[in-house]
């Protein structure tokens, strides 16, 4: 404490003391005791005032830490509304269904064990459905600059008008995890088949992220389609073995971008990622910022082997399950980072969510109240474990992960094992590092082995000699720091975090109905290798179901993959309208447009018959539907019209009066 005096504190006003009849001769005694004691509440007083109006604003400026931008609508142009009236029918999301289903039923399955391409016909697959999007997107295929990276890696680029703005990339990838053939009963509708049940879309990558890859090219030909024209370079990077760590995808494709435009030379990636989550009342959508570390731990156990009629007192394979069992036995500990964005997630929802925990809302206060002063850290992130209580889902957003999930060893019953290995699996959390894990598998390890009598290797490079009797911890190539977090600024509208924001909320009928923050998920995506070329990457993968509360969909990586209609077309938030009638196939030779209608391009699944009641009837299929439009007459009055131009590739298009 200081020797300093404390300012003197005002005295109130007409104050005046009580005098004491009794002790006449001591009043300047109980004066200054009647003064101390106002004094002392005096300033009591004040300083609860102070301390209460000051928590009080660090428990509720919140909404601070989580800025909303203003919806963000692309400018008024004719042709570009007539396009976005066109996404809200049932004749767009018919032909969409049509387009995702498709894809779905080209197999493109990735295994960890591929070998080179060009020697490995499993590699094959990748031709087939890059000619099913040529066969599917023609305009892009015409107009686009279309690259074939290492094989398979497919780049599209779209030239804007203004060279000196950097491109965006949108990104995703053609692969699926495979469907191992025991599983193929346990399917709903065949994994392959794409089948549409009138509410989902069945198979294989329908969710991860074939979705996504089809919504990206719909986009690029409907813009083609209306004769748009960026002025910022737009770039498709789809690679094809996501699912297996992407080294000859994304890879390739991420270092024959960096060639050509350098070092953050792009000004902004969106790749496949966060979803929304409606929680504590509130929907939200989360555009991941972060990506957690990776690393795959290998541990052999090495003994000797021999005839099991004559076993040791544990075998390798139980020596291996010793060290299992101590390794699952302790989890890491689980704590959230300041730069964590889950840790922006609470901020939001206290401050948008009215059922936001009493608990975690004075827990989250506590923490911003320690941030910028001194406070030692304590051992146990109260904040953190609050709000892993919500479930394991949550709590891996803040703890570094570990899963046993492959194991190998022994290869006859009747004959000891020599060699068993297992591989451990670790997503790291934000703000540690792969150091974490293979400090704490050394310390266990070297306790087995101490007991077994066994030599330690642990990530040291060395490889044992065959007779010894050791345990090996070491580490693939695969190993991924943590991801470099994306600038999130809200409030400031020009950024690209602000923009992204702005225009998922532009893509509800209300945009105060959902609250943008950024998002993390527990897994990987290929943007683990553009990271030098930009600061502002997003993983975001937008749809939301309300009916089953999902985001990404139901059966990713397992059976009954499939996403709704509803997750595939819920973003623009307008009623749909059939607008099927304004667009007229006559028989092969062209289309007419009623005026002012968006035409879209139809594959020749149409036919034009005279009826003696209706006059002329038009039929034509589109996905499961099969709609009828009777005309009452057949127009002869044609005229071109400007939404049914001559881009489209069908003859004849116009509009009747």
């Amino acid at each position: 404490m200081s020797n300093e005096k404390s300012p003197t504190l005002p005295i109130a006003t007409g104050y005046k003391p009580i005098p004491n009849n009794d002790q006449d001769n001591r009043p300047s005694t109980q004066k200054k005791s009647g003064f101390a004691s106002f004094a002392q509440a005096f300033f009591w007083t004040s300083i609860l005032l102070f301390f209460l109006r000051h928590l009080t604003n660090k428990h509720t400026d919140f909404k601070s830490q989580c800025v909303q931008p203003d919806p963000l609508f692309p400018s008024k142009n004719p042709s570009l509304d007539a396009l976005f009236d066109y996404i809200t029918t049932p004749a767009f999301r018919n032909e969409s269904i049509r387009r995702l289903s498709g894809a779905v039923q080209v197999k493109s399955e990735s295994f960890d064990d591929l070998g080179a391409i060009g020697a490995d016909p499993r590699w094959d697959v990748f031709f087939n459905f890059y000619a099913y999007l040529a066969n599917n997107f023609p305009l892009i295929h015409a107009q686009l600059k279309v690259e074939k990276v290492n094989t398979h890696g497919l780049l599209y680029t779209w030239e804007g008008t203004d060279s000196s703005l950097k491109p965006t990339i949108l990104m995703a990838h053609q692969d699926t995890v495979p469907v191992p053939a025991e599983t193929v009963p346990s399917w709903t509708h065949p994994p392959w088949s794409g089948f549409y049940d009138g509410e989902y879309i069945w198979g294989r990558g329908a969710s991860d992220c074939k979705n996504q890859l089809i919504a990206t090219m719909e986009t690029l030909e409907l813009l083609l389609e209306a004769s748009f024209k960026p002025r910022r370079t737009i770039l498709l990077s789809f690679g094809f073995d996501e699912e297996c760590s992407g080294l000859q995808g994304a890879q390739s494709l991420a270092a024959h971008i960096h060639e050509r435009y350098g070092d953050d030379g792009i000004a902004v990636i969106v790749d496949e990622g966060s979803t929304y989550e409606e929680t504590w009342g509130t929907l939200f959508a989360k555009p991941g910022t972060a990506e957690k570390g990776y690393t795959d731990v290998f541990i052999t156990v090495r003994m000797a082997g021999g005839h099991s009629s004559v076993p040791p007192e544990h075998t390798s394979i139980g020596v291996l399950a010793e060290l299992i069992t101590q390794l699952e036995s302790e989890q890491y500990a689980t704590s959230l980072d300041s730069a964590n964005p889950y840790y922006n997630q609470l901020q939001c929802g206290a401050a948008y969510s009215e059922s936001f925990p009493s608990k975690l809302k004075h827990l989250l206060s506590a923490r911003q109240k320690e941030q910028g002063t001194c406070h030692k850290k304590s051992k146990k992130d109260k904040l953190a474990i609050e709000a892993a209580k919500q479930g394991p889902e949550v709590k891996y957003l803040m703890q570094t992960s570990q899963a046993v999930d492959v194991i190998s060893g022994g290869i006859k019953v009747n004959a000891l094992p020599e060699r068993v290995t297992v591989t451990v699996n670790h997503r790291i959390n934000i703000g540690e590092t792969p150091d974490l894990v293979y400090d704490r598998l050394t310390k266990l390890a070297m306790s087995v082995a101490k007991k077994h009598k066994l030599a330690l290797h642990a990530f040291d490079d060395v490889a044992p000699t065959t007779p010894e009797s050791s345990i090996s911890l070491y580490t693939s190539n695969h190993t991924l720091q943590v991801a470099p977090v994306t600038p999130a600024n809200g409030s400031d509208t020009s950024s690209p975090y602000a923009v992204l924001a702005g225009t998922t909320r532009a893509f509800h009928a209300k945009g105060e109905d959902i609250v943008v923050t950024p998002g993390i998920m527990t897994g990987n995506t290929d943007t683990r290798y553009y990271w030098d070329l930009t600061k502002h990457i997003f993983r975001f993968s937008p749809g939301w179901d309300p009916k089953d509360g999902k985001g990404l969909g139901n059966g990713i990586h397992t059976v009954d993959e499939r996403p709704s209609r509803t997750l595939e077309t819920q973003a623009s938030g307008k009623p749909a309208e059939d607008q099927s009638a304004n667009c007229v196939r006559l028989l092969d030779e062209g289309a007419y447009c009623l005026p002012g209608s968006f035409c879209p391009k139809r594959k020749p699944q149409f036919g034009l018959s005279e009826k003696k009641d209706v006059g002329w009837e038009l039929s034509f299929m589109s996905g499961t539907d099969r709609a009828k439009v009777g005309l009452q007459s057949l127009p002869l009055d044609l005229r071109i019209h400007p939404s049914c131009p001559a881009r489209f590739p069908y003859r004849g298009f116009g509009a009747y009066t």
